[in-house]
Formats: C-alpha cells, structure tokens, sequence
C-alpha cells in the first residue's frame, strides 16, 4: 500500500475513533505531515482522498475541517479527478477530467471489458474476482472506505485484465488516478456504501458465468447508477 493510503486510514481511524471529532479542524498540514513522518505531498494526497470519501472537508482560509456526520453525504459541486495532484502520474489531459468525462470514459471502455471477461473467463480467474468483492465488503462492514475504495479500484482494473485486451489494460493503468477518485466519490454517501458492492456482485457473477452480455450489461448499469449517486446527469455515449 501506498504512502499516501497508508496515511489515509490512519487518519481515517482517527476521525472513527473520535481522535478527530466531527466538527473540529484538523492540525495544520505541516503539523500532520511531521507526525505522521511523511512528505507534504503525500499527506495532500489522502487528504484529498478522505475528502472524496465525505470524512473532511476543506474550508478556504481555515483549514480542514472533520464533517459533520448529516453533513458527510454532501458532495461538493463540480468535483474533478484530478483535484490537489492526484493525478499526478496520469498526465496533463488527464488531471484536468471532471466526473461526467471519467465516467464516459469508463462507460465506453469498462462495459466493453466486462463482456470480454466474461468470454475470457477461467476457473483460475473466478476466484480473483469473488475473493476481491470478499475484501470490497469486509471493509464496508468496519466503514473502512479506505480499503473499501482501493478494493473497488482492484476489482475494475481487475475486470479490465481479465478482457485480455492489452489497451484496455493500459488506460485503465494510465488513467487510475481519476478513475480511483471517481470511484471514491460516491461513498460520501453513507446511505448508499452499499450500492456499489452489490453492483459488483452482479458483474462478478455474469462475468463468471461466462455471460458476456450480462456483463456488459450489468457494468452499465452499474456505472450509470454510480455517476447518479454522485449527482450527475450522466447521459451514456
């Protein structure tokens, strides 16, 4: 695991534990970084994670502030993918994406994987699939949404090499950066953590029964639903 993730659950068990109650401003981020031991850049970069998972919020002038618990589903207007560097190793087309951008991107390119999955399939594969979707809800019962996004961004990556085709392998990689806070995004959302999880598990099992166009299907579906949940009119290519 990363740095940056590393210092993302640690905070993240911190605000859960009360350690950082809901309401108060976090330490200035110089204060953070030292001591936590790592680089200023890497602490902005869970920081920006976390405030995609709905845990803080950034208050210009002030700092970072731990969201109120009725205020963690709020997703701020016009959220991009690229926002405080994540996006850092894509390039610069790709820091600059908004949300309808990725998902598109992701519509086109994700369904089109799910259905070669499924054609793909093999009795070695299944079990990648079902043991990633086991760690993806594992984590949502400890409101681990750290874990649970990371296990998210696994399971579509995951998807993408299972079509065998080797471009979508690459821009899947290549653009992991907003497809992951795409991905994050919608947890903010504590009503609905859920709703992702049991998207996959349909993906999961057409991929599995080797049943390419309810795969695709199910992808789509899932991919349509998730931009909704954060608020977009996300209209399919």
């Amino acid at each position: 695991m990363s740095m940056p993730n590393i210092a993302a659950q640690t905070l993240q068990r911190q605000i859960l534990s009360g350690t950082y109650r809901s309401g108060e401003m976090l330490p200035s981020q110089r204060e953070l970084a030292e001591s936590m031991g790592i680089s200023r850049a890497s602490l902005r970069e869970a920081l920006s994670m976390l405030e995609a998972l709905g845990f803080i919020r950034s208050v210009p002038g002030k700092g970072t502030l731990v969201t109120e618990r009725q205020d963690a589903r709020v997703i701020p207007p016009q959220l991009q993918a690229g926002i405080d560097g994540e996006a850092g190793n894509v390039g610069n087309a790709a820091s600059t994406l908004d949300l309808a951008a990725v998902f598109q991107l992701r519509y086109t390119l994700e369904s089109a994987a799910a259905a070669l999955a499924a054609r793909n399939i093999t009795a070695h594969a299944t079990p990648r699939l079902w043991g990633l979707q086991a760690r993806f809800e594992d984590a949502l019962k400890n409101l681990d949404l750290v874990s649970a996004s990371h296990a998210d961004l696994e399971f579509h990556q995951l998807v993408a090499e299972l079509s065998g085709n080797a471009a979508f392998i690459q821009v899947v990689r290549q653009f992991e950066q907003p497809i992951g806070h795409s991905l994050r995004v919608p947890f903010a959302d504590r009503e609905r953590i859920w709703a992702p999880a049991i998207e996959h598990r349909a993906i999961a099992a057409a991929v599995s029964a080797g049943d390419a166009e309810g795969a695709r299907r199910a992808m789509q579906e899932h991919l349509t639903n998730a931009a909704a949940r954060v608020g977009l009119a996300f209209t399919p290519p």
